[in-house]
């Protein structure tokens, strides 16, 4: 199955997948506000499997998933990644966290969108880890 990774620091029944965005996103957000509101939120991201990099877990046993993705439009000054959660079963959240942002027009300058993108990955790792207390 290409794309698919366990992570060492996870439990296993979380597999990574960074290969597209899943469509669960797509029904769930969609489900929980209007198709219009979905096609809209975070610019576009879940209409349009567009805007790299990404990092994605999903839980089969669950029907769970956590996305560290470009949340901002592509326009804007200052990019921020964003974490969103699929919680078992249905739902959507975003999940609130440190802003991961990084300045395009300055693409050597700390923090870069690298170092951001790694931020945000430990962050929703470490979100996975104590969300599984929970589960």
């Amino acid at each position: 199955m290409l794309g698919w990774q366990a992570s060492d620091s996870l439990p296993a029944t979380w597999l990574r997948l960074d290969a597209g965005i899943l469509p669960l996103w797509w029904d769930r957000l969609s489900a929980n506000t209007s198709r219009e509101s979905a096609a809209l939120y975070a610019a576009g991201l879940f209409t349009e499997d567009r805007r790299r990099p990404i990092a994605q877990w999903f839980n089969p046993a669950l029907d769970a998933a956590l996305l560290v993705a470009p949340e901002t439009s592509p326009e804007w000054p200052v990019q921020r990644f964003g974490i969103f959660y699929a919680p078992p079963g249905d739902g959507f959240e975003r999940v609130h966290s440190a802003p991961h942002e990084w300045h395009p027009k300055s693409p050597r300058q700390s923090p870069t969108e690298e170092e951001s993108f790694a931020a945000a990955i430990a962050e929703a790792e470490r979100f996975l880890r104590v969300e599984m207390d929970f589960v």
